[in-house]
């Protein structure tokens, strides 16, 4: 009723959502920065994040509390750390539910982790990093570990030149262009040329090695997954410290991680490369 009066006053209906829209959106894109940083942190200080993101530390406070009561954060009373909250847990759950990677390749990590006594983990490739998103952790005291979400460089990565050599050149360089191919030892393959070469091999052996390109003392034998197109979305890999995995153990694991890859491939409908 108060509606139609207005309009027959000669007043023109509002539009909250269009007047609303341009502040909506800025509060929307700030949450989800704030999201990311905490996401990336293993506990973050409202003045890291205020100091990260740019914002006034009062906007933070307010985003993140906002945020709170959604569950996409929580907050440590005694600490004051704002961590990552089980709503956010749930929902980046779902993406692995829809891609049924997550769940159709655990038992092929437990007996990838079982058969070499080595950590396994599966990653996908985002934005020309690797992000890993499921791990069976060894039993031995010394071993790898890799937090689900971590981000690490896709060019020092076992999983992530096992994806880059299924992509052309051309592709290759298109992704790394203009980016910094970032040096962690004297092993890291931190150059387009050293990195191609690298990626020549991977092809003619069938699998990818990381050998303590990243970390020293840690290396990683990996293979891609392929989805229902023939394009690789994912990799899975053993790694562990180089003491345990000499050369001719990493030769031997090879077939055995390809043979796992090529399950995962499999059991979710995918395609092997080329065939």
């Amino acid at each position: 009723m108060a509606e139609h009066q207005e309009k027959t006053r000669g007043r023109p209906g509002r539009k909250p959502a269009e007047n609303a829209a341009p502040s909506s959106v800025q509060v929307l894109d700030r949450s989800l920065k704030l999201l990311d940083l905490v996401a990336r942190a293993d506990g973050a200080a409202l003045t890291d994040l205020a100091d990260q993101s740019g914002m006034a530390p009062s906007t933070v406070h307010r985003l993140l509390t906002s945020l709170a009561q959604h569950c996409m954060v929580t907050h440590d009373g005694e600490t004051g750390a704002w961590t990552i909250g089980v709503k956010a847990f749930e929902i980046g759950t779902a993406y692995l539910r829809f891609r049924k990677l997550g769940t159709i390749s655990r038992p092929f990590l437990k007996q990838l982790m079982e058969g070499c006594g080595e950590t396994a983990n599966i990653g996908i490739e985002d934005d020309g990093d690797v992000v890993f998103i499921s791990q069976v952790e060894s039993h031995a005291p010394m071993r790898a570990f890799f937090r689900p979400g971590r981000r690490g460089p896709i060019h020092a990565s076992g999983i992530g030149k096992a994806i880059l050599s299924t992509w052309p050149d051309a592709r290759i360089e298109a992704l790394l262009a203009g980016r910094e191919l970032l040096h962690f030892t004297d092993k890291t393959r931190d150059s387009l040329p050293l990195l191609l070469g690298d990626i020549a091999k991977i092809r003619a052996r069938g699998f990818s090695i990381d050998d303590e390109e990243h970390t020293l003392g840690m290396r990683c034998v990996a293979a891609p997954i392929f989805d229902e197109y023939g394009e690789a979305v994912a990799g899975i890999s053993v790694s562990g410290p180089a003491v345990r995995l000499p050369d001719a153990k990493v030769d031997a694991l090879g077939p055995v991680v390809r043979a796992a890859a090529e399950g995962v491939t499999k059991a979710m409908g995918g395609r092997l490369n080329g065939k």
